[in-house]
């Protein structure tokens, strides 16, 4: 199993999915964390500048590309998430899950190998809608 970490620097968890710089996967083994790989963020709209608000505050992108870009990895750990992300990651079978409590990339796998993490819909950032 492979679990993403969206990080702001390859060493501390981001505060927010589509802007992070990279992410961290994790490579799972009998419960164990058996390797580690940062994949640089150039998938995201964010990440890219091609954000476009319609002059309300609402921004237009796909997620197909970080979607596609983390197709290998069944959970996605973060502190925040637009609703739609979250929904385009569900629809691929990745689950997005949305850290409550501040902790380190190697502590949120943990949290979530011991099932500690909830999936919280309610949680996720809806300006993006």
């Amino acid at each position: 199993m492979k679990v993403a970490v969206a990080s702001s620097d390859g060493v501390s968890i981001s505060n927010h999915f589509g802007q992070s710089k990279c992410f961290i996967v994790f490579d799972i083994e009998a419960d164990k964390i058996k390797a580690r790989e940062v994949r640089e963020n150039s998938f995201t709209a964010h990440a890219l500048g091609q954000c476009h608000h319609d002059g309300q505050g609402h921004q237009h992108h796909g997620h197909s590309a970080i979607v596609g870009a983390l197709s290998d990895c069944q959970v996605v750990l973060c502190y925040g998430m637009g609703f739609r992300a979250a929904q385009d990651l569900q629809s691929s079978g990745i689950k997005p899950l949305v850290l409550s409590r501040v902790c380190t990339p190697e502590q949120a796998v943990e949290l979530f190998l011991k099932g500690e993490l909830k999936e919280a819909d309610s949680e996720f950032c809806q300006c993006h809608q």
